[in-house]
């Protein structure tokens, strides 16, 4: 095998990935063969565009997301593939989507932040489950009296959302202008199946499911977090110094 030949190095680039079952980075391939035989640069990465365009018209696809490269099926058959799975798929509640998109879109962000944005206190469960499932993490403290935890995405959260970065994410000023559907309509569709499918793969097939509460589009979701935000009379600079601690009044959310 000539592996300096993009066409005979495509095909092996797709057995490593096949084989792998996670995403690659292009270093970690690349140590995959020994220094007497490694390919020059330019060949891999020809070998790699190679190997993405023979995918093109298959049910799957390579994909580029913030841990590597990975070959995945592709987002229409995400409902009919789901049917190996005898599981009943998990459903997210509206309120840790709500929090996932704030963390995602401001952060860093603390639960004070969320509570002021949502206008309730963040069940402790959620943020709770959604570090567990390695979605966020915490990056630092904010220099506030209680010095509260400050949370952002991690790489698994790309990975499971199939984003190479945040900077993938749609903007919401584009979410406003895209959106028809009138804000606050809790009969609007559910979460898109390929966001559901992604998700549930880091499900612990052991976990109980959970019921659908709420159930609304991302999109439609965004926009209105964008919405609640416009609308408060004081921005995250004025958070800083502020008592983050949710008021006693606020109410609290269901996972």
């Amino acid at each position: 095998m000539n592996l300096n030949e993009p066409r005979e190095l495509a095909p092996l680039l797709e057995a490593f990935l096949l084989a792998s079952g996670k995403p690659q980075t292009l270093e970690r391939l690349y140590e995959l063969f020994e220094e007497g035989e490694r390919p020059e640069p330019p060949v891999f990465k020809k070998a790699l565009e190679m190997l993405r365009k023979s995918c093109e018209g298959r049910a799957f696809e390579l994909k580029e997301v913030a841990s590597g490269y990975r070959l995945q099926i592709r987002d229409r058959f995400s409902p009919w593939v789901g049917r190996l799975w005898e599981e009943r798929p998990q459903r997210y509640s509206r309120a840790m989507l709500e929090t996932l998109a704030l963390i995602a879109y401001r952060q860093p962000i603390t639960r004070g932040e969320i509570e002021d944005v949502r206008g309730v206190a963040v069940n402790s469960h959620i943020v709770k489950t959604l570090l567990e499932r390695e979605w966020i993490r915490v990056v630092g403290y904010r220099d506030v009296p209680g010095k509260p935890a400050m949370f952002a995405t991690t790489k698994g959260f790309l990975d499971h959302f199939n984003l190479k970065s945040l900077d993938e994410l749609p903007p919401l000023a584009d979410l406003r202008e895209m959106e028809t559907e009138p804000v606050l309509d809790f009969e609007d569709a559910p979460v898109p199946a390929h966001l559901q499918a992604l998700a549930d793969a880091s499900l612990d097939p052991d976990a109980e499911p959970e019921a659908p509460r709420d159930e609304t589009s991302f999109r439609t979701l965004l926009v209105e977090l964008d919405s609640m935000e416009q609308g408060l009379k004081t921005d995250f600079d004025d958070l800083l110094r502020a008592e983050p601690e949710a008021e006693d009044g606020k109410g609290d959310d269901e996972v």
